[in-house]
């Protein structure tokens, strides 16, 4: 498995190991953790300034959500500008409209620096309303943008055939081939002397005088600084209960006309829908997303494809779907993203959260900021992401609620889950969280009749993790830890595997 879960993405023919590296025992300036677009591009930042580093990657390159993105690569995101200046004001809306550009940036001057071949193309961007409803929302956001003096521009037709209330063309935006990108980035790492350990799940840390010591499944690292770029960190702390997991659906397809937009296309819907196409192998696909939802609050994950495939079928001549895959992100209370220090710690260890929809653009960001956090102690962004930042009103409710799903979420596996006396009652194909003297194990049995046995409950807070049938991995519903049928760690912030009990076949009762 190169990725987080058993179905294909578009991208993951790129995805590689790299040979093993020494991790040397002595200090490193920096420990990164996580080999995604933001920990491989924040290692790089800091090798170029001439400081020692190690990256630090659980599975391999891309393993996350990085290898599930749709990698549209915008100035405009899920948190409207209309939003941010309401909330902090129009200075910080002004940095926060500067930032999607910066990053783009950055990614073109890693093309240039690298000679990097990643299919980088700028690209026009279309926001479309498609009822009356949608239509204020979208005047809400067209404002928002013209007041921090954005490009953005009514239109009375789109390249989608899809019919409409009103649109918008916003310039100057891009895609790109996300494996092909990071996998040129950690080549270029190594060879400016940093050093990349896969397969060495960071297991936990200790702060300690002037150092960081990790645990690792390889050994023991120290560095005087450490990041996280794994979403949120493992442990448990006030990050957990301000940002929420969810999860977006995929599919790349092949048109019957061969019409495809040349174009960046999203609807407004909630959750919306999102376009765009790539050539892959010699052949033009689409690429459409979108049916999120909060991670372990669906029963039937496949519906969600299904769902999305004859949505799409109502507006493009489809005639063959040849990627579906689903992937993970955050959102944080107040809808931006948290880099920076993190809370509760004294002052060497730093992370990368909260990216919504837009984690190849704060990703990148992260790079950046977390570099001249450490190197300056300062960065223009520090203030706007800091994730010690305190807004009573932004995000207060969104807060209440999300505290109040996850003590839901835990008391009700809790205590409602199916019973089951023997192994029998599980089809094959099937799985289940089941209730036995007093203990709740995690149950499925492949189509061959194979049975997986596990503790069901999460190492990270001890919640009960649901089934994920599009995937097959269970997934806690509380903080977004994710397990294969294996019960092997997929998505932290759990650093531990699920307890496996049984991997025979099936040959018990319970």
């Amino acid at each position: 498995m190169n990725r987080d879960g058993a179905k294909k993405s578009i991208w993951q023919e790129e995805i590689k190991e790299f040979p093993d590296q020494d991790m040397a025992h002595k200090l490193y300036d920096v420990a990164i953790v996580g080999a995604g677009i933001t920990g491989i591009t924040t290692a790089l930042e800091f090798q170029k300034e001439n400081m020692s580093c190690i990256l630090l990657e659980a599975s391999n390159i891309g393993f996350g959500t990085t290898g599930g993105t749709t990698a549209h690569l915008n100035d405009f995101f899920d948190t409207s500008f209309h939003q941010v200046s309401k909330d902090f004001g129009s200075e910080s809306a002004i940095l926060y409209a500067k930032a999607g550009q910066e990053a783009i940036s950055i990614i073109e001057e890693n093309i240039e620096t690298y000679n990097i071949d990643c299919d980088f193309e700028r690209k026009i961007a279309y926001l479309f309303a498609l009822d009356r409803k949608q239509a204020k929302k979208l005047n809400e956001f067209k404002e928002g943008a013209e007041a921090l003096g954005h490009l953005i521009y009514d239109t009375h037709e789109i390249p989608f055939p899809i019919a409409f209330e009103k649109a918008v063309i916003i310039p100057d935006q891009a895609q790109f081939h996300p494996l092909k990108y990071i996998k040129a980035l950690c080549k270029n790492f190594i060879e400016q002397g940093g050093v990349f350990v896969q397969n060495a799940l960071v297991e936990r840390y200790e702060e300690k005088d002037d150092q960081v010591t990790l645990s690792t499944a390889k050994g023991r690292v120290n560095a005087r600084y450490l990041i996280y770029a794994t979403h949120i960190p493992p442990g448990v702390n006030s990050i957990h209960f301000m940002t929420a997991p969810y999860r977006s659906y995929v599919i790349a397809c092949k048109l019957k006309n061969n019409s495809y937009p040349g174009v960046l296309g999203y609807d407004l819907e909630d959750p919306y829908h999102y376009y765009r196409f790539h050539n892959i192998n010699g052949d033009n696909l689409l690429i459409a997303g979108g049916l999120d939802h909060k991670t372990g609050h669906e029963q039937d994950t496949d519906k969600r494809f299904s769902e999305l495939e004859n949505y799409v079928r109502k507006y493009f001549a489809i005639s063959e779907v040849v990627y579906s895959w689903s992937s993970q992100y955050y959102e944080t209370l107040d809808g931006l993203a948290y880099i920076g220090k993190m809370p509760g710690n004294e002052s060497r260890v730093y992370m990368a959260t909260g990216f919504r929809g837009n984690g190849m653009i704060w990703g990148t960001l992260s790079s950046r900021i977390l570099r001249d956090l450490i190197i300056k102690g300062f960065s223009s962004y520090g203030k706007l992401f800091d994730p010690e930042r305190v807004k009573p009103l932004a995000g207060f409710s969104t807060f209440i609620k999300e505290m109040a799903d996850v003590g839901i979420d835990f008391i009700k596996d809790k205590l409602f889950i199916e019973k089951i006396h023997s192994a029998v009652e599980i089809e094959n194909g099937e799985a289940k969280v089941i209730k036995y003297e007093g203990e709740s194990y995690a149950v499925y049995k492949e189509k061959t009749g194979e049975l997986h046995l596990l503790k069901s409950t999460c190492p990270h807070a001890h919640c009960e993790v649901r089934w994920n049938a599009a995937e097959l991995s269970w997934d806690c519903p509380c903080h977004g830890s994710r397990f294969g049928i294996n019960g092997r760690f997929l998505t932290g912030p759990a650093a531990k595997n699920l307890q496996r009990l049984f991997p025979g076949p099936d040959t018990f009762s319970l």
